[in-house]
Formats: C-alpha cells, structure tokens, sequence
C-alpha cells in the first residue's frame, strides 16, 4: 500500500474557511487514472490536483479531478496548485516565482508572489483566450433550471450567452441581488434540459452594489461535476470577461474587476480579474488570488 502526502487550501481569501477548497497532492507519481478519480472522490472537493512531472518543458504537470470527472483546466487549482508548488524550498521570506503549469488545455503561465509578511498570492494567464460559444437554451429553460423567474433574466444589455477559455459556461444574468440569492439548480429541470454535453456549469451573475467594492457577484452551478455550488470558480472567471464585452462592448485596453464568488454558501471568495482587448477582441484573461493552508496528512492508496 503506497501513501501519498496531501495538503488542503482555501484558495481565493485571505481567511481559513472562506473560498473554495483545494486539495493537492504535490507528488503523484504512480497513480493510474482510477486512483485518482477515486481519491477525489474521497475528498469530495470541487476539485484535487494530482502534480507529476513535467512532460513539455513547464515545471509541472498538473491533472484535475471533480468527484465526478477530470477536468482540462481549472482556475482555483491552478491557484492553490501554483502557491503550493512556489513554496516548496521558500520557506521563510518574500520571493517571487514564474511558473509553467501543463494542464490538459495547455501551458498555464503563473506568477507567485509572496511578500515578507503575509499570504502568497498567484495570478494564472488562461491558457485560451476567452470566446463567446453558441447557445441556444432558452430563457425559460434557464430559468426553470436554475431556479430563476423569466422576468428576472436579462438586464442593461446583458443577455444570456456561453463563452469559454479553456472549459465551457452558461452566463445567466440576473436583475438584481435577490434574484442572486434565490437561485440555485433544479436537479430535476438540469437532467431534463438539453444543456450542452461539454457545458461545465451556469454562472448566474449580478450587478453588485458600489459599496461591496466588487462590481460584479457570482455563483455557479455544477451538478453535472458533483458540485451542486462552487464557491470560487476561476475558470469562469477567465470566461467571463467575453460575456461581459459581448453585452457591454468594452473598449480597447486593459479592463480590471473584482469578482464577489461564494457569499451565499458562507464562504466569501474574491477573485482578481484583468482582460487585455484590441479591436473589440478580448485577448486574454489573468485570474488571481491568495490561498490559505488548512490541512496536511497522508492518504493511502
């Protein structure tokens, strides 16, 4: 029987049991795709990372599990993942460290930095630029499916629409705060509902308000992958800002936000977002945050 060290992050807070859970198992080596799939499904996180050796010239490889499926890329893994990784033989001290991280989607760049006191945080550049995708589920079927009245879809330009960087989502936007709050899938309408097979999960998003500081407001729905609400979701993220220039038009430059993810499940969650766009086009995306360390402990396999 083998045993395989583990540790367990908060990622996306500066606050132990805030943002969305991580497992990661720094040294992989030796474990089959099951084994894998079975560990996750142990943790029963959004996601675990399994860290192998390099194949194409990065510093790692890294392979991410759902409980119910692998996934080619995901934001907060590849945050939690990339501190844990840049810390290794940085024990005391700031620093900072470039990263390349071989997901299934691609290279991920990512950029580790710690300061002298305080958390490390990580920004990732998606490893696809973000763009808008087809779909074609109507606003009832939305609605019923992610327990939002029709009325309430839809505001200021924004429509419903589907982008990805790396893995598909559903954006639904909604009115208003209440409506945020009052969403979440009906299991039953989900199965019924001819959602896209490769569809990872439904952002339903919001204006927030000015004082929040954070523009925007979040959750995203995930039955599919055995999450029925993650509570910071950076890959969506990193697909966010096509819907948002798709509904607003955003202008040439650089576009920076803050993304408010987790609040309704008790785990506030913020998440950095920047978009870089040249003649309408959303170039690319970088997704950042900090991570705290919860646990450590050794899983047998």
């Amino acid at each position: 029987m083998a045993q395989y060290d583990f540790v367990t992050l908060d990622v996306f807070t500066n606050e132990r049991f805030g943002g969305n859970p991580l497992a990661v198992l720094p040294d992989a080596r030796g474990l089959n795709d099951g084994q894998m799939q079975k560990i996750a499904r142990e943790f029963n996180l959004s996601e675990t990372t399994f860290v192998l050796p390099a194949e194409n010239g990065g510093d790692a490889s890294v392979r991410i599990f759902t409980p119910a499926r692998e996934l080619p890329f995901a934001g907060h893994p590849t945050i939690g993942t990339a501190i844990v990784l840049a810390e290794q033989g940085h024990e005391d001290g700031s620093f900072v460290r470039e990263l390349m991280l071989e997901e299934k989607a691609g290279p991920v760049p990512v950029t580790v930095a710690r300061p002298d006191e305080g958390l490390a945080s990580a920004v990732f550049t998606s490893p696809l630029p973000p763009v808008v995708i087809a779909c074609d589920v109507a606003d009832e079927v939305l609605g019923e499916t992610v327990s939002v009245e029709t009325g309430k879809i839809g505001y200021q330009g924004h429509r419903p629409g589907a982008a990805t960087a790396g893995v598909p989502f559903i954006f639904v936007p909604v009115a208003d705060l209440e409506a945020l709050a009052n969403a979440g899938p009906d299991l039953v309408t989900w199965k019924k509902a001819d959602l896209p097979e490769d569809l990872t999960g439904i952002a339903v998003y919001t204006r927030n308000n000015e004082a929040s500081g954070a523009p925007w407001r979040v959750r995203m729905f995930a039955p599919d992958h055995g999450i029925l609400e993650d509570p910071a979701t950076g890959s969506m993220a990193a697909a966010f800002p096509a819907q948002i220039s798709a509904s607003e038009g955003l202008g040439d430059g650089n576009h920076d936000w803050l993304v408010e993810q987790g609040f309704e499940m008790g785990r506030p969650s913020h998440i950095h977002l920047s978009a870089e766009l040249r003649d309408g086009e959303v170039l690319v995306t970088r997704v950042g945050g900090t991570a705290v360390y919860v646990s450590k402990g050794v899983i047998e396999v």
